[in-house]
């Protein structure tokens, strides 16, 4: 489709770029693509039986509008879910890796360890050593302070090297 097109242009564009800079931009260049892709949409949905796979679509799509659309006031977000995506990739990769999984619960706190090592990755801390120094001061780290030790608050301490 032309409009997706000429959105990913724009987006092609503005790569780089600071968000206040792409914001600008998608206000400018990508905010009329989108008024006009949701009024094609419900063009189309008005064509449309309301069982018709292509109905079911378009309805599930703009259900989700708001979250769609989130791009254009905020120059952080990504346009698309790519890099969640491949930062999920080793998941399915790794899959017989995976055995610790073992249960529902084991799933869920996978999921929670892949997601903190995804965090630390993108605000530019080494998992590693945020896990090693989180599990050695958790233990005695105050509960009303346990936000200091997430990825982008953390801050490392001087670990005592054992003579």
């Amino acid at each position: 489709m032309q409009k997706l097109d000429a959105l990913f242009d724009v987006e092609r564009g503005i790569n780089g770029k600071t968000p206040a800079e792409r914001l600008a931009a998608r206000q400018e260049l990508s905010a009329p693509l989108i008024a006009e892709l949701h009024d094609w949409l419900n063009a189309q949905l008005a064509k449309l039986s309301r069982n018709h796979d292509l109905a079911k679509a378009i309805n599930y799509m703009l259900r989700r509008w708001d979250a769609f659309t989130r791009f254009l006031i905020d120059g952080r977000v990504c346009l698309t879910n790519n890099a969640a995506e491949r930062a999920l990739r080793c998941v399915p990769l790794g899959r017989k890796a995976w055995l610790f999984c073992g249960s529902d619960r084991g799933g869920q706190r996978a999921a929670i360890m892949f997601s903190l090592i995804q965090s630390c990755r993108l605000n530019d801390v080494d998992p590693q050593a945020w896990l090693a120094d989180v599990l050695a001061r958790i233990a005695g780290h105050p509960a009303n302070r346990l936000g200091e030790l997430l990825p982008w608050n953390w801050k490392p301490t001087a670990l005592k090297l054992e003579p």
